[in-house]
């Protein structure tokens, strides 16, 4: 079958990702909340991932997180590269350009662990609760699968990338703050994820249940786009 706005879904998941990530050097702090920049955008990509697996199924989402995981990693790639370079001798931003995009590997490997793992918990629950519910509920599902995937994916980020560069009372004012931010950010766009979800489904003609589905997430392929 040939879907008109899965190209669209899928270029806005990836989009969002990688300019989180970018942000995500920065860390900020609003009243009692402490959060790492990507804080503010990240939870987008947990909705479109909603959408993606309650509307087309696992399968199309397994085959979207991998090209966000794959994208994430030629980014860093890049801006390790271009860092690397030789800059020219009139242009005095090296090390401003290092403090931004120089993108240490253990940020990189947290990031691409912790997104990898997140979303596929996240895309795992729903599907698997879709099943169980016959599609009723999606507030619940959208929810209990947010809960879940983004308690592995703060734990995860923060732990790796951040463990002894800041405080211990720092860092879990980090995670619960993110965590915090995260969760109820999902949950107060519940009402957009329904409408996105129920126009989606009209125009495409789709409402995927993956009661056949492997749910190995390591069996992508290029089948699962069709």
């Amino acid at each position: 079958m040939r879907y008109k706005l899965f190209p669209f879904v899928m270029v806005a998941f990836v989009v969002i990702l990688l300019i989180s990530n970018t942000v995500a050097v920065k860390v900020t702090q609003l009243g009692p909340f402490y959060f790492d920049g990507a804080t503010v955008l990240f939870p987008l990509a947990y909705i479109f991932g909603d959408i993606l697996t309650e509307v087309y199924g696992f399968k199309k989402s397994r085959f979207v997180i991998w090209s966000g995981f794959v994208a994430c990693a030629f980014m860093a790639f890049a801006y390790w590269l271009i860092g690397v370079l030789p800059s020219a001798p009139d242009w005095g931003r090296q090390e401003a350009y290092n403090a931004i995009l120089g993108q240490t590997p253990r940020i990189v490997l947290a990031s691409l662990i912790a997104y990898f793992c997140g979303e596929f918990v996240n895309s795992f629950i729903l599907a698997k609760m879709k099943i169980l519910t016959r599609g009723r509920w999606l507030w619940i599902r959208t929810v209990s699968s947010t809960v879940a995937g983004q308690a592995v994916d703060t734990a995860l980020f923060v732990v790796i990338a951040f463990t002894g560069l800041i405080p211990w009372v720092a860092l879990f004012y980090m995670a619960i703050s993110n965590y915090v931010f995260k969760t109820c950010f999902e949950a107060a766009a519940t009402p957009l994820t329904y409408a996105a979800c129920g126009w989606i489904k009209r125009v495409e003609q789709e409402d995927y249940f993956d009661d056949e589905t492997n749910f190995n997430p390591f069996a992508v392929s290029i089948d699962d786009l069709k």
